[in-house]
Formats: structure tokens, C-alpha cells, sequence
């Protein structure tokens, strides 16, 4: 995707055309999850290696928070880089209507592959400044790394001394 939204900014490929596919290769993958934790879900968590992964107890917690929060709680949590993997199977497991999952998945992705794509396409469009601007704060970086290095080494040579 990356590499995608960076040459769309180049002009080599179509900036929708990146952002589509992205989206649609997430949004089918994530509501297959989906699908699958829908189906097959409830059923694993009640064997007993399932149990042990997450407790009845959890799982109830889990389930009553989707019945809660599901719509908006899911298109935040699709907004989370780290949340974003575990919203479409427990929303599947929680036995949430694909309405009220999928469209909310759906349009978190949009939006978070949107951006996404458009950042690294204005960097793609900006190279020339963008590397400006990183030779810039590499020479500063640089120059208090070395800064850094000559006083350990005066404060060590000293230390030494006494």
C-alpha cells in the first residue's frame, strides 16, 4: 500500500485506484474474519482450549461491551492501530449483525486506508522537500549525537583521573 500511495504521488499509478484496492483487499479480509468468528467462534472459546485462552467470564464481558458499544465502539477500534486486528473476529463472536459490524469496519478502514494513503502520496508528490528537510534534521541529530559523545568522553577521561 505504501509503496502504492508512494508512486501514486509520483505519478506512476492513480491515487484511487491505491486507495480501492487497499480497501477492498482489508475490508474482504477483515469481514472473512469476521464470518469465520461468527460461525466458528462461539464454538471454540466453549472447548476447552478456548475456555482457557478466554475465560466465560471474559467472553461475557467482551460480548455485553459489543452489545453496547458495537457500532461506534467498533469504528473507533478500527481507527487504533493495535485494536484493529482483534475488532472482526470478537464482533463475530459477540454474534453481532453484519449490518451493525461490517458497515462500521468498513468505514474506519476508509477512512484510516484513506489517510493512510493520501499521507504517503503527499510525501510521494513532496520528495524533494521531504528530503530537504530529513537532511536538515539528520545534520542537527548529528551534530547533538556528537556533542553527546565529546562530553561522556571528557566526563570519562576525568572520571578516570581521580
Amino acid at each position: 500500500m505504501a509503496l502504492g500511495a508512494f508512486l501514486a504521488g509520483r505519478g506512476r499509478l492513480n491515487f484511487w485506484t491505491v486507495f480501492g484496492l487497499t480497501w477492498a483487499a482489508n475490508f474482504a479480509a477483515a469481514s472473512t474474519v469476521y464470518w469465520m468468528a461468527r460461525r466458528y467462534g462461539r464454538d471454540f472459546f466453549r472447548g476447552p482450549t478456548g475456555r482457557r485462552l478466554l475465560p466465560p467470564p471474559v467472553l461475557a464481558h467482551i460480548e455485553a461491551q459489543y452489545q453496547r458499544h458495537g457500532t461506534y465502539g467498533i469504528f473507533v477500534s478500527r481507527l487504533l492501530p493495535v485494536w484493529r486486528a482483534v475488532v472482526p473476529p470478537f464482533a463475530g463472536i459477540a454474534g453481532l449483525s453484519a449490518p451493525r459490524a461490517l458497515v462500521p469496519l468498513g468505514l474506519a478502514s476508509a477512512l484510516w486506508y484513506g489517510l493512510l494513503t493520501l499521507f504517503v502520496a503527499t510525501v510521494g508528490t513532496n520528495l524533494d522537500a521531504v528530503v530537504g528537510v530529513l537532511t536538515h534534521v539528520n545534520r542537527v541529530l548529528g551534530a547533538a549525537a556528537l556533542s553527546v559523545l565529546i562530553f561522556l568522553a571528557v566526563w570519562a577521561v576525568r572520571r578516570l583521573k581521580r
